[in-house]
């Protein structure tokens, strides 16, 4: 069968009350936005609990799903028959063609579930169901109605039109991005960050990303990485502004000024002091990173609170209680792994201690930075960021 729509179903904006309408129309404005990916023409349109995407001409069936399936809150892609509001008579054979068309072999259990949602529609939704069931029934003797568990339930949805239906492939779930805020996070080159960019754009928050490039000591294509992983993600959190920062003069003074077991402590401090400057100028209101508990030296629960005692908005870290098999799965999920093991190093692999201290004091690391003027540096690393639009990969590349 030859689908021209598709029923769009969500969760949690349903309980979003007298605000849902905001909701729903983010979710529109971000499922355009995706469509606008694949060839075709699209109409995006929503009624009562419910938004459809009607496909106007020829289309890739399989493109549209994968399209549907990046767009965070969406929890179900319905492929529908499209049939106009007709009587009884009419439409069963419409409900018998679409079972004929979409089941060869029809030894299975089933339901029949009608939502009527226009009451002008003469039938009631029980009257409905049970006509329709009898109706297949009748047609293909070898089904088995099951109300409690059935193989497969046939939906008829009473609109303006009637919309049939009885797959539902799953979403991505979450919020619509851009309905939680904007935030933003700490990227580098490895399996950690992308992951999760995925995971807080699943709650709705709008991303914006900064990377710390320290040439010649890291490469072009250690960027050229970053570029690509984040087209990667944009598939889920749309287009994404990516902020490069200079940070060779900094991490120099670090490794000629402070004692070599807090190298990695005193860069990360220096890079949530320039994240949070960034930010702050961008309108966002949080820092995020993807840091997990004990994961490395700096990342210990004292490291992190030294980390964050230089910040002053919150900063949020998704992955703080996963270990790294659970990281590397979502990774591949969103195929970022194969992106994220290429060679290129960051620059948090830029003069690692051999011994990185693992319970330090805020007090300790503070007296190792003093004697070292960070603001200018700073400043200069600000000014001298570099700012690119990231957007998703497109068809055909």
């Amino acid at each position: 069968m030859e689908y021209k729509s598709f029923l769009i179903k969500y969760a949690e904006i349903g309980t979003k009350g007298k605000n849902r309408y905001v909701f729903e129309d983010i979710l529109c404005k971000n499922i355009r936005s995706a469509m606008k990916r694949i060839e075709g023409k699209f109409l995006v349109r929503k009624e009562y609990g419910r938004i459809f995407v009607d496909c106007l001409e020829e289309y890739d069936f399989d493109e549209a799903v994968e399209a549907l399936q990046h767009v965070f809150g969406i929890v179900g892609i319905c492929p529908v028959l499209v049939v106009p509001n007709q009587p009884w008579d009419e439409l069963k054979e419409q409900v018998v063609e679409f079972v004929r068309e979409n089941y060869e072999d029809c030894h299975f259990t089933f339901k029949v579930n009608c939502r009527r949602v226009n009451k002008e529609y003469p039938m009631h939704s029980m009257e409905v169901s049970r006509e329709a069931g009898a109706v297949l029934l009748d047609a293909f003797p070898e089904l088995k109605v099951d109300v409690h568990h059935p193989d497969v339930m046939v939906n008829v949805e009473v609109r303006n039109e009637i919309y049939v239906y009885s797959q539902i492939i799953p979403g991505a779930g979450g919020m619509p991005v851009g309905t939680n805020g904007s935030a933003m996070l700490l990227l580098s080159g490895g399996i950690d960050s992308p992951v999760a960019s995925y995971m807080i754009a699943k709650r709705g928050v709008q991303l914006e990303m900064i990377h710390f490039a320290s040439p010649p000591y890291t490469s072009q294509r250690a960027e050229q990485k970053v570029h690509s992983l984040l087209r990667q993600v944009a598939k889920y959190s749309g287009r994404i502004m990516l902020f490069v920062v200079p940070f060779t003069e900094i991490q120099e003074l670090i490794k000629d000024n402070c004692p070599e077991e807090v190298f990695t402590l005193i860069m990360r401090r220096m890079m949530m002091r320039i994240s949070q400057e960034i930010a702050i100028k961008e309108g966002c209101q949080a820092l995020i990173t993807g840091e997990s508990v004990g994961q490395v030296a700096s990342q210990t629960m004292p490291a992190i609170a030294c980390t964050d005692a230089v910040t002053s908005m919150p900063v949020f870290r998704p992955l703080i209680g996963m270990d790294k098999d659970e990281v590397i799965a979502i990774s591949r999920k969103i195929e970022t792994f194969d992106i994220s093991i290429q060679p290129y190093e960051d620059c948090c692999t830029v003069f690692t201690p051999k011994h990185p201290r693992t319970h330090p004091t805020i007090a300790g690391v503070e007296k190792a930075e003093r004697g070292t003027e960070w603001d200018e540096p700073i400043k200069r690393a600000v000014e001298g960021t570099k700012v690119t639009v990231i957007k998703a990969f497109s068809k055909g590349e």
